[in-house]
């Protein structure tokens, strides 16, 4: 029996010797490189914000409806005197960047109260409106929005949205004694600030809208859009460097037809 066994042994110790190269291959050594997760791609960095968009930022944290804008100037404002026909003009930048009283401006010497807000929406101007237009007594209040609701500039919102704003706006107007205004849109073919959102369609649906509204309140509709628009239902460059802005000649368009529109609400 001792014979069969050394010759097992003997075999055993030779398929191990075999064997051995094969298993070191198997075991990490310290010269071979570790395996490493490939490193994750980094997204492009964003442009920098400039000083006004993180002012703007932070301004929006702190208060939305930037009611902190004309709260001051509103507590100085003093009421309305005997037979003033006080009209205040709410809206975005198209009405802030409106010239009331300068010497060139629209309506020297006239009752007429600015309280645009550029880069707003229907949604701040309605939680603004009770301080920046009723609380002002006038007799009829100018109301221009939705193009920054289509812009998208306070997140995506649906025309149905931007109506019910513009309805809720005018229904306070009207619970307080002040007649109402309602203007369309103004043309614009695109945003510069948010390209590809194909506005002049949805401002041609909102507007219709707008006048539909106005025939059935009784409220007076002003309309810049048929007067403005170009082929492409669009701004022209002779009313606009941007396309949405107006220029001194763009304003020289609206302000004959926002006058004869507060007339017709004055006799109402």
């Amino acid at each position: 029996m001792e014979m069969p066994l050394r010759a097992g042994r003997l075999a055993a110790a030779i398929l191990a010797a075999l064997l051995a190269p094969a298993l070191v291959a198997q075991e990490p050594t310290g010269s071979l490189p570790e395996t490493k997760a490939p490193p994750p791609v980094k997204n492009a960095q964003e442009p920098p914000m400039s000083a006004w968009e993180r002012a703007h930022q932070e301004q929006l944290r702190t208060d939305w409806p930037w009611l902190a804008k004309y709260k001051d100037a509103d507590l100085k404002l003093a009421a309305p005197a005997p037979g003033e026909n006080r009209v205040v003009f709410m809206g975005d930048s198209i009405t802030e960047g409106w010239k009331f009283d300068a010497p060139e401006g629209s309506f020297a010497g006239k009752p007429y109260i600015n309280r645009g807000i550029s880069g707003q929406t229907s949604p701040q101007m309605l939680v603004r409106f009770r301080q920046d237009v009723i609380e002002l007594q006038p007799k009829v209040v100018v109301l221009l929005a939705g193009t920054n609701d289509i812009a998208g500039n306070t997140g995506p919102m649906t025309l149905d949205q931007t109506e019910d704003n513009l309805a809720s706006m005018a229904d306070l107007a009207t619970a307080n004694h002040i007649r109402v205004v309602l203007c369309s849109v103004l043309p614009a073919y695109d945003f510069p600030w948010h390209p590809g959102l194909d506005p002049a369609s949805k401002i041609v649906a909102l507007n219709t809208w707008i006048k539909s509204f106005a025939a059935e309140k009784g409220y007076v509709y002003v309309d810049y859009h048929s007067a403005m628009k170009d082929q492409r239902d669009g701004l022209p460059p002779s009313l606009s460097k941007d396309g949405v802005h107006p220029t001194p000649a763009g304003y020289a368009v609206m302000a004959p037809l926002v006058e004869a529109g507060i007339k017709s609400a004055l006799a109402q």
